[in-house]
Protein backbone atom coordinates (compact mmCIF):
# COMPACT_ATOMS: atom_id res chain seq x y z
CA UNK A 1 0.00 0.00 0.00
CA UNK A 2 1.52 3.23 -1.10
CA UNK A 3 0.74 6.08 1.28
CA UNK A 4 2.61 9.35 1.02
CA UNK A 5 3.91 11.17 4.08
CA UNK A 6 4.84 14.77 3.37
CA UNK A 7 5.74 17.84 5.40
CA UNK A 8 4.15 21.23 4.98
CA UNK A 9 6.09 24.32 4.01
CA UNK A 10 6.37 25.33 7.66
CA UNK A 11 7.36 21.88 8.85
CA UNK A 12 3.82 20.92 9.89
CA UNK A 13 3.06 17.21 9.55
CA UNK A 14 0.74 16.16 6.76
CA UNK A 15 -0.86 12.73 7.14
CA UNK A 16 -2.60 11.26 4.10
CA UNK A 17 -4.66 8.30 2.97
CA UNK A 18 -5.74 7.72 -0.62
CA UNK A 19 -8.60 5.31 -1.29
CA UNK A 20 -8.72 3.60 -4.68
CA UNK A 21 -11.37 1.16 -5.86
CA UNK A 22 -8.82 -0.47 -8.17
CA UNK A 23 -6.04 -0.68 -5.57
CA UNK A 24 -5.05 -3.31 -3.05
CA UNK A 25 -7.42 -4.44 -0.29
CA UNK A 26 -5.81 -1.97 2.12
CA UNK A 27 -6.52 0.92 -0.24
CA UNK A 28 -10.05 0.03 -1.31
CA UNK A 29 -11.50 -0.83 2.14
CA UNK A 30 -11.42 0.64 5.63
CA UNK A 31 -9.17 -2.08 7.09
CA UNK A 32 -5.90 -0.11 7.04
CA UNK A 33 -7.30 3.40 7.45
CA UNK A 34 -6.68 4.17 11.13
CA UNK A 35 -3.50 2.08 11.34
CA UNK A 36 -2.00 3.99 8.40
CA UNK A 37 -2.86 7.32 10.04
CA UNK A 38 -1.31 6.11 13.31
CA UNK A 39 1.85 4.97 11.50
CA UNK A 40 2.30 8.34 9.81
CA UNK A 41 1.58 10.26 13.01
CA UNK A 42 4.24 8.18 14.76
CA UNK A 43 6.89 9.31 12.30
CA UNK A 44 6.73 12.94 13.43
CA UNK A 45 7.79 12.60 17.05
CA UNK A 46 9.77 9.98 18.90
CA UNK A 47 7.54 10.40 21.97
CA UNK A 48 4.48 9.63 19.85
CA UNK A 49 6.16 6.63 18.28
CA UNK A 50 7.01 5.28 21.72
CA UNK A 51 3.46 5.88 22.98
CA UNK A 52 1.86 4.18 19.96
CA UNK A 53 4.28 1.25 20.22
CA UNK A 54 3.39 0.83 23.88
CA UNK A 55 -0.33 0.92 23.02
CA UNK A 56 0.11 -1.89 20.50
CA UNK A 57 2.11 -3.99 22.96
CA UNK A 58 -0.62 -3.50 25.58
CA UNK A 59 -3.40 -4.50 23.17
CA UNK A 60 -2.00 -6.82 20.52
CA UNK A 61 -5.40 -7.51 18.94
CA UNK A 62 -6.23 -3.84 18.46
CA UNK A 63 -5.88 -4.26 14.68
CA UNK A 64 -8.89 -6.57 14.70
CA UNK A 65 -11.11 -4.12 16.57
CA UNK A 66 -13.45 -1.54 15.08
CA UNK A 67 -12.21 1.81 13.82
CA UNK A 68 -13.48 3.79 16.82
CA UNK A 69 -11.42 1.64 19.21
CA UNK A 70 -8.40 1.81 16.90
CA UNK A 71 -8.59 5.62 16.72
CA UNK A 72 -8.83 5.91 20.51
CA UNK A 73 -6.07 3.36 21.20
CA UNK A 74 -3.58 4.19 18.44
CA UNK A 75 -4.02 7.94 17.96
CA UNK A 76 -5.98 9.80 20.65
CA UNK A 77 -4.60 8.07 23.75
CA UNK A 78 -0.95 8.44 22.61
CA UNK A 79 -1.61 12.13 21.85
CA UNK A 80 -2.92 12.63 25.40
CA UNK A 81 0.14 10.86 26.77
CA UNK A 82 2.57 13.27 25.11
CA UNK A 83 0.39 16.38 25.58
CA UNK A 84 2.32 17.31 28.70
CA UNK A 85 5.63 17.48 26.85
CA UNK A 86 7.21 20.90 26.56
CA UNK A 87 6.77 21.11 22.80
CA UNK A 88 3.19 19.76 22.92
CA UNK A 89 1.40 17.82 20.19
CA UNK A 90 2.39 18.40 16.54
CA UNK A 91 -0.20 20.50 14.72
CA UNK A 92 -0.87 19.47 11.13
CA UNK A 93 -3.31 18.25 8.51
CA UNK A 94 -4.88 14.89 7.67
CA UNK A 95 -5.86 14.52 4.01
CA UNK A 96 -8.30 11.75 3.05
CA UNK A 97 -8.72 11.49 -0.71
CA UNK A 98 -11.19 9.39 -2.72
CA UNK A 99 -13.33 8.36 0.25
CA UNK A 100 -16.20 7.62 -2.16
CA UNK A 101 -14.06 4.78 -3.59
CA UNK A 102 -13.89 2.99 -0.23
CA UNK A 103 -15.69 -0.32 -0.74
CA UNK A 104 -17.20 -2.74 1.71
CA UNK A 105 -14.88 -5.06 3.62
CA UNK A 106 -15.56 -8.64 2.47
CA UNK A 107 -15.11 -11.44 4.98
CA UNK A 108 -15.59 -15.17 4.57
CA UNK A 109 -16.33 -17.97 6.98
CA UNK A 110 -14.35 -21.16 6.40
CA UNK A 111 -16.61 -24.02 7.47
CA UNK A 112 -15.42 -27.42 8.58
CA UNK A 113 -16.61 -28.86 5.30
CA UNK A 114 -14.06 -26.75 3.47
CA UNK A 115 -16.61 -24.50 1.82
CA UNK A 116 -16.44 -20.73 2.06
CA UNK A 117 -19.70 -19.06 3.02
CA UNK A 118 -19.88 -15.25 2.80
CA UNK A 119 -20.69 -13.66 6.12
CA UNK A 120 -23.41 -11.02 6.13
CA UNK A 121 -21.66 -7.83 5.07
CA UNK A 122 -22.41 -4.17 5.50
CA UNK A 123 -22.78 -1.81 2.59
CA UNK A 124 -19.94 0.39 1.42
CA UNK A 125 -22.02 3.41 2.46
CA UNK A 126 -22.03 2.10 6.04
CA UNK A 127 -18.25 1.71 6.01
CA UNK A 128 -17.84 5.19 4.53
CA UNK A 129 -20.11 6.62 7.21
CA UNK A 130 -18.09 4.83 9.90
CA UNK A 131 -14.92 6.53 8.65
CA UNK A 132 -16.64 9.92 8.72
CA UNK A 133 -17.87 9.28 12.27
CA UNK A 134 -14.41 8.19 13.42
CA UNK A 135 -12.87 11.36 11.99
CA UNK A 136 -15.58 13.47 13.63
CA UNK A 137 -14.92 11.68 16.92
CA UNK A 138 -11.22 12.51 16.66
CA UNK A 139 -11.71 16.15 15.61
CA UNK A 140 -14.07 16.80 18.54
CA UNK A 141 -11.40 15.75 21.04
CA UNK A 142 -9.52 18.83 22.36
CA UNK A 143 -6.24 16.91 22.26
CA UNK A 144 -6.51 16.22 18.51
CA UNK A 145 -4.14 18.70 16.79
CA UNK A 146 -5.01 18.04 13.15
CA UNK A 147 -7.28 19.76 10.66
CA UNK A 148 -9.00 17.24 8.36
CA UNK A 149 -9.49 17.60 4.62
CA UNK A 150 -11.76 15.07 2.89
CA UNK A 151 -11.92 14.91 -0.91
CA UNK A 152 -14.77 12.92 -2.40
CA UNK A 153 -17.55 12.85 -4.92
CA UNK A 154 -20.78 14.24 -3.43
CA UNK A 155 -22.47 10.87 -2.96
CA UNK A 156 -25.60 10.65 -0.82
CA UNK A 157 -23.87 9.41 2.34
CA UNK A 158 -21.56 12.45 2.33
CA UNK A 159 -24.32 14.94 1.54
CA UNK A 160 -26.39 13.66 4.46
CA UNK A 161 -23.45 13.64 6.86
CA UNK A 162 -22.33 17.17 6.04
CA UNK A 163 -25.85 18.60 5.74
CA UNK A 164 -25.31 21.82 7.65
CA UNK A 165 -29.04 22.46 8.03
CA UNK A 166 -29.40 19.31 10.14
CA UNK A 167 -26.51 20.21 12.44
CA UNK A 168 -26.73 22.48 15.50
CA UNK A 169 -23.40 23.94 14.42
CA UNK A 170 -21.39 23.54 11.19
CA UNK A 171 -18.95 20.64 11.44
CA UNK A 172 -17.10 21.35 8.20
CA UNK A 173 -16.64 23.87 5.46
CA UNK A 174 -17.72 22.60 2.06
CA UNK A 175 -15.87 23.50 -1.14
CA UNK A 176 -17.54 22.46 -4.39
CA UNK A 177 -14.75 22.24 -6.98
CA UNK A 178 -17.28 22.60 -9.80
CA UNK A 179 -18.56 25.90 -8.41
CA UNK A 180 -15.82 27.30 -6.18
CA UNK A 181 -12.73 26.44 -8.20
CA UNK A 182 -11.88 27.20 -11.81
CA UNK A 183 -9.69 24.34 -13.02
CA UNK A 184 -9.20 25.68 -16.54
CA UNK A 185 -5.96 27.52 -15.74
CA UNK A 186 -4.40 24.41 -14.17
CA UNK A 187 -5.58 22.17 -17.02
CA UNK A 188 -4.13 24.62 -19.54
CA UNK A 189 -0.78 24.63 -17.74
CA UNK A 190 -0.83 20.82 -17.56
CA UNK A 191 -1.52 20.40 -21.29
CA UNK A 192 1.02 23.02 -22.37
CA UNK A 193 3.75 21.39 -20.29
CA UNK A 194 3.10 17.93 -21.74
CA UNK A 195 2.78 19.25 -25.31
CA UNK A 196 6.14 20.98 -24.90
CA UNK A 197 7.66 17.68 -23.75
CA UNK A 198 6.12 15.75 -26.67
CA UNK A 199 7.27 18.41 -29.14
CA UNK A 200 10.88 18.07 -27.98
CA UNK A 201 10.74 14.27 -27.69
CA UNK A 202 9.39 13.76 -31.21
CA UNK A 203 11.16 16.78 -32.76
CA UNK A 204 7.92 18.38 -33.87
CA UNK A 205 7.88 21.94 -35.25
CA UNK A 206 7.32 24.94 -32.93
CA UNK A 207 3.88 25.40 -34.52
CA UNK A 208 2.67 22.15 -32.92
CA UNK A 209 0.14 21.78 -31.46
CA UNK A 210 -2.03 23.79 -33.88
CA UNK A 211 -3.54 27.11 -32.78
CA UNK A 212 -6.45 26.84 -30.34
CA UNK A 213 -5.83 23.09 -29.78
CA UNK A 214 -5.21 23.60 -26.07
CA UNK A 215 -8.27 25.86 -25.75
CA UNK A 216 -10.45 23.24 -27.44
CA UNK A 217 -9.22 20.49 -25.13
CA UNK A 218 -9.64 22.67 -22.03
CA UNK A 219 -13.19 23.50 -23.05
CA UNK A 220 -13.98 19.83 -23.64
CA UNK A 221 -12.51 18.87 -20.26
CA UNK A 222 -15.27 20.89 -18.54
CA UNK A 223 -13.16 21.11 -15.40
CA UNK A 224 -12.47 17.35 -15.37
CA UNK A 225 -8.72 16.75 -15.02
CA UNK A 226 -9.20 13.12 -15.98
CA UNK A 227 -10.05 14.17 -19.56
CA UNK A 228 -6.78 16.09 -19.94
CA UNK A 229 -4.77 13.30 -18.27
CA UNK A 230 -6.31 10.67 -20.59
CA UNK A 231 -5.56 12.79 -23.67
CA UNK A 232 -1.92 13.11 -22.60
CA UNK A 233 -1.53 9.38 -21.91
CA UNK A 234 -3.16 8.61 -25.25
CA UNK A 235 -0.62 10.80 -27.04
CA UNK A 236 2.34 9.50 -25.06
CA UNK A 237 1.42 5.81 -25.31
CA UNK A 238 0.41 5.82 -28.98
CA UNK A 239 3.00 3.30 -30.12
CA UNK A 240 1.47 2.77 -33.54
CA UNK A 241 0.82 6.40 -34.53
CA UNK A 242 2.75 9.63 -33.97
CA UNK A 243 1.37 12.25 -31.53
CA UNK A 244 0.56 14.62 -34.40
CA UNK A 245 -1.87 12.16 -36.02
CA UNK A 246 -3.36 11.14 -32.66
CA UNK A 247 -4.02 14.76 -31.65
CA UNK A 248 -5.69 15.43 -35.01
CA UNK A 249 -7.96 12.42 -34.39
CA UNK A 250 -8.89 13.70 -30.92
CA UNK A 251 -9.65 17.21 -32.17
CA UNK A 252 -11.84 15.74 -34.94
CA UNK A 253 -14.00 13.81 -32.45
CA UNK A 254 -17.58 15.04 -32.25
CA UNK A 255 -19.66 14.67 -29.12
CA UNK A 256 -23.22 13.40 -29.38
CA UNK A 257 -25.93 16.02 -29.15
CA UNK A 258 -27.22 14.87 -25.75
CA UNK A 259 -27.24 16.38 -22.28
CA UNK A 260 -24.25 14.65 -20.70
CA UNK A 261 -21.59 16.48 -18.67
CA UNK A 262 -19.09 13.75 -19.60
CA UNK A 263 -19.85 13.65 -23.32
CA UNK A 264 -16.34 14.56 -24.46
CA UNK A 265 -14.75 12.11 -22.03
CA UNK A 266 -17.15 9.44 -23.29
CA UNK A 267 -16.20 10.12 -26.90
CA UNK A 268 -12.52 9.87 -25.98
CA UNK A 269 -13.01 6.59 -24.10
CA UNK A 270 -15.01 5.20 -27.05
CA UNK A 271 -12.29 6.22 -29.50
CA UNK A 272 -9.55 4.55 -27.46
CA UNK A 273 -11.48 1.34 -26.77
CA UNK A 274 -12.53 1.02 -30.41
CA UNK A 275 -8.85 1.17 -31.42
CA UNK A 276 -8.54 -2.39 -30.10
CA UNK A 277 -8.80 -5.12 -32.77
CA UNK A 278 -11.75 -6.57 -30.80
CA UNK A 279 -13.32 -3.78 -28.69
CA UNK A 280 -16.00 -5.93 -27.04
CA UNK A 281 -13.54 -8.63 -26.01
CA UNK A 282 -11.20 -5.93 -24.70
CA UNK A 283 -14.02 -4.49 -22.58
CA UNK A 284 -14.76 -7.97 -21.27
CA UNK A 285 -11.11 -8.33 -20.26
CA UNK A 286 -11.18 -4.92 -18.54
CA UNK A 287 -14.26 -5.81 -16.52
CA UNK A 288 -12.87 -9.19 -15.50
CA UNK A 289 -9.43 -7.85 -14.61
CA UNK A 290 -11.19 -5.52 -12.23
CA UNK A 291 -13.13 -8.45 -10.73
CA UNK A 292 -9.98 -10.55 -10.35
CA UNK A 293 -8.07 -7.64 -8.80
CA UNK A 294 -10.77 -7.21 -6.18
CA UNK A 295 -10.83 -10.85 -5.01
CA UNK A 296 -10.22 -10.78 -1.24
CA UNK A 297 -6.97 -12.34 -0.08
CA UNK A 298 -7.75 -15.61 1.68
CA UNK A 299 -5.76 -18.23 3.50
CA UNK A 300 -5.58 -21.24 1.21
CA UNK A 301 -4.11 -24.71 1.55
CA UNK A 302 -1.24 -25.29 -0.83
CA UNK A 303 0.59 -28.60 -1.26
CA UNK A 304 0.24 -29.71 2.38
CA UNK A 305 -1.83 -28.79 5.39
CA UNK A 306 0.27 -25.63 5.77
CA UNK A 307 -1.73 -22.43 5.28
CA UNK A 308 -0.43 -19.60 3.14
CA UNK A 309 -1.80 -16.22 2.24
CA UNK A 310 -1.81 -15.55 -1.49
CA UNK A 311 -3.28 -13.31 -4.18
CA UNK A 312 -3.94 -14.84 -7.57
CA UNK A 313 -4.52 -11.84 -9.81
CA UNK A 314 -1.04 -11.21 -11.20
CA UNK A 315 -0.99 -10.47 -14.92
CA UNK A 316 0.33 -13.92 -15.82
CA UNK A 317 -2.56 -15.54 -13.94
CA UNK A 318 -5.06 -13.25 -15.67
CA UNK A 319 -3.62 -14.38 -19.00
CA UNK A 320 -3.95 -18.02 -17.99
CA UNK A 321 -7.62 -17.53 -17.14
CA UNK A 322 -8.73 -15.27 -20.00
CA UNK A 323 -6.64 -16.18 -23.03
CA UNK A 324 -8.22 -18.80 -25.26
CA UNK A 325 -4.73 -20.03 -26.08
CA UNK A 326 -2.38 -19.85 -23.06
CA UNK A 327 0.66 -19.77 -25.33
CA UNK A 328 -0.62 -16.91 -27.49
CA UNK A 329 -0.04 -13.18 -27.08
CA UNK A 330 -3.74 -12.38 -26.98
CA UNK A 331 -3.33 -9.88 -24.14
CA UNK A 332 -0.99 -7.66 -26.15
CA UNK A 333 -3.20 -8.07 -29.22
CA UNK A 334 -6.30 -6.88 -27.35
CA UNK A 335 -4.86 -4.33 -24.93
CA UNK A 336 -1.82 -3.02 -26.79
CA UNK A 337 -3.63 0.18 -27.86
CA UNK A 338 -5.15 0.80 -24.43
CA UNK A 339 -2.10 1.89 -22.44
CA UNK A 340 -3.72 5.27 -21.80
CA UNK A 341 -6.49 3.52 -19.83
CA UNK A 342 -4.74 0.49 -18.31
CA UNK A 343 -1.48 0.08 -16.43
CA UNK A 344 -0.07 -2.91 -18.32
CA UNK A 345 2.93 -4.66 -16.71
CA UNK A 346 5.92 -5.32 -18.98
CA UNK A 347 6.53 -8.99 -19.90
CA UNK A 348 9.32 -9.34 -17.33
CA UNK A 349 7.02 -8.31 -14.46
CA UNK A 350 3.81 -10.16 -15.32
CA UNK A 351 4.43 -12.96 -12.83
CA UNK A 352 4.62 -10.52 -9.90
CA UNK A 353 2.59 -7.47 -10.97
CA UNK A 354 -1.11 -6.89 -11.43
CA UNK A 355 -2.93 -4.89 -14.07
CA UNK A 356 -4.11 -1.49 -12.90
CA UNK A 357 -6.44 1.27 -14.04
CA UNK A 358 -5.87 4.99 -14.05
CA UNK A 359 -9.32 6.19 -13.04
CA UNK A 360 -12.69 5.02 -11.75
CA UNK A 361 -14.41 7.08 -14.47
CA UNK A 362 -13.62 4.33 -17.01
CA UNK A 363 -15.91 1.94 -15.16
CA UNK A 364 -18.53 4.64 -14.64
CA UNK A 365 -18.53 4.95 -18.43
CA UNK A 366 -18.72 1.20 -19.09
CA UNK A 367 -21.51 0.58 -16.59
CA UNK A 368 -24.03 2.93 -18.25
CA UNK A 369 -25.39 1.74 -21.63
CA UNK A 370 -26.42 5.27 -22.53
CA UNK A 371 -22.80 6.41 -22.26
CA UNK A 372 -20.79 3.53 -23.73
CA UNK A 373 -23.38 2.37 -26.30
CA UNK A 374 -22.37 -0.80 -28.15
CA UNK A 375 -19.44 -1.29 -25.79
CA UNK A 376 -21.75 -2.12 -22.90
CA UNK A 377 -21.50 -5.66 -21.53
CA UNK A 378 -23.74 -6.92 -18.76
CA UNK A 379 -21.84 -7.83 -15.62
CA UNK A 380 -23.45 -11.27 -15.53
CA UNK A 381 -22.36 -12.07 -19.09
CA UNK A 382 -18.77 -11.06 -18.34
CA UNK A 383 -18.75 -13.34 -15.29
CA UNK A 384 -20.29 -16.12 -17.34
CA UNK A 385 -17.32 -15.82 -19.70
CA UNK A 386 -14.94 -16.07 -16.73
CA UNK A 387 -16.73 -19.15 -15.43
CA UNK A 388 -16.61 -20.80 -18.88
CA UNK A 389 -12.88 -20.11 -19.18
CA UNK A 390 -12.23 -21.57 -15.72
CA UNK A 391 -14.30 -24.62 -16.60
CA UNK A 392 -12.27 -25.14 -19.79
CA UNK A 393 -8.98 -24.69 -17.97
CA UNK A 394 -9.89 -27.17 -15.27
CA UNK A 395 -10.93 -29.68 -17.90
CA UNK A 396 -7.67 -29.27 -19.82
CA UNK A 397 -5.14 -28.75 -17.02
CA UNK A 398 -6.26 -31.08 -14.24
CA UNK A 399 -5.61 -34.78 -14.43
CA UNK A 400 -8.65 -35.36 -12.24
CA UNK A 401 -12.29 -36.04 -12.80
CA UNK A 402 -14.14 -32.79 -12.21
CA UNK A 403 -17.86 -32.44 -11.55
CA UNK A 404 -19.27 -28.97 -12.18
CA UNK A 405 -22.61 -27.43 -11.40
CA UNK A 406 -24.08 -26.30 -14.74
CA UNK A 407 -24.44 -22.54 -14.89
CA UNK A 408 -28.11 -22.93 -15.80
CA UNK A 409 -28.70 -24.84 -12.56
CA UNK A 410 -26.88 -22.22 -10.51
CA UNK A 411 -29.06 -19.45 -11.92
CA UNK A 412 -32.28 -21.03 -10.65
CA UNK A 413 -31.06 -21.86 -7.16
CA UNK A 414 -33.00 -20.23 -4.38
CA UNK A 415 -31.49 -17.53 -2.19
CA UNK A 416 -29.01 -19.01 0.24
CA UNK A 417 -28.44 -22.27 -1.63
CA UNK A 418 -24.84 -23.41 -2.02
CA UNK A 419 -23.91 -25.16 -5.27
CA UNK A 420 -21.04 -27.57 -4.72
CA UNK A 421 -18.15 -27.99 -7.13
CA UNK A 422 -16.16 -31.12 -6.43
CA UNK A 423 -13.01 -32.74 -7.69
CA UNK A 424 -12.15 -36.41 -7.31
CA UNK A 425 -8.66 -37.33 -6.21
CA UNK A 426 -6.39 -38.75 -8.91
CA UNK A 427 -2.95 -40.30 -8.74
CA UNK A 428 -1.24 -37.76 -11.01
CA UNK A 429 -0.81 -34.05 -10.44
CA UNK A 430 -2.19 -31.01 -12.19
CA UNK A 431 0.06 -29.19 -14.63
CA UNK A 432 -0.85 -25.69 -13.45
CA UNK A 433 -0.16 -25.20 -9.70
CA UNK A 434 -1.93 -21.83 -9.84
CA UNK A 435 -5.22 -23.56 -10.49
CA UNK A 436 -4.83 -25.55 -7.27
CA UNK A 437 -5.40 -22.39 -5.25
CA UNK A 438 -7.91 -20.64 -7.52
CA UNK A 439 -10.96 -19.51 -5.67
CA UNK A 440 -14.23 -18.92 -7.47
CA UNK A 441 -16.22 -17.87 -4.41
CA UNK A 442 -14.41 -14.55 -4.33
CA UNK A 443 -15.39 -13.80 -7.92
CA UNK A 444 -18.94 -14.91 -7.20
CA UNK A 445 -19.18 -12.37 -4.40
CA UNK A 446 -19.22 -9.65 -7.04
CA UNK A 447 -22.27 -11.04 -8.86
CA UNK A 448 -25.92 -10.41 -8.10
CA UNK A 449 -27.19 -12.99 -5.61
CA UNK A 450 -29.87 -14.14 -8.04
CA UNK A 451 -27.16 -15.06 -10.55
CA UNK A 452 -24.52 -16.77 -8.41
CA UNK A 453 -25.02 -17.01 -4.68
CA UNK A 454 -21.80 -18.82 -3.90
CA UNK A 455 -19.39 -21.25 -5.50
CA UNK A 456 -17.29 -23.60 -3.44
CA UNK A 457 -13.52 -23.62 -3.35
CA UNK A 458 -12.34 -25.60 -6.34
CA UNK A 459 -9.41 -27.74 -5.37
CA UNK A 460 -6.93 -29.53 -7.50
CA UNK A 461 -4.69 -32.28 -6.31
CA UNK A 462 -3.31 -31.93 -2.80
CA UNK A 463 0.32 -32.21 -3.84
CA UNK A 464 1.70 -30.39 -6.85
CA UNK A 465 5.34 -30.01 -7.85
CA UNK A 466 6.26 -26.31 -8.00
Amino acid sequence: MKQERRYGRNGLPVVSFFFSSTGSVGRRTKTAFVTTIAYQVAQHRQELKDAITAAIEADTIVFKKNLHVQMETLVLAPLRKVAGASNGSPRGVIVVDGLDECGVEETHDHTTAGLIRPKPTRTKEQDQLEILQVLQQASSDPIFPFRIIIASRPERVFRLFFDLEGQPAPIAQKIDLHEDYDAEADITLFLEAHFDRLRRLHQLPPSWPPPDAVKILVRRASGQFIYAATVVRFLEEGHREPPKALLEAILAMKAMAISNPFEHLDVLYSRILNSSPDPLLSVRWILLIRVLNSVPVHTLRLLTETTVTTSDSYASHVHLLLQTDPESNEAEHLLGNLHSLIKIPPPSDRATTRYGFYHQSLFDFLEVPGRCGKLHIQHEKALGFLWDRFHQLCASEFCVAVTFVPISDVMILKEGATPVVQTQQASSCCRRPFLCVSEISGWASHTPRSFLHQLALIRGCRRCPL
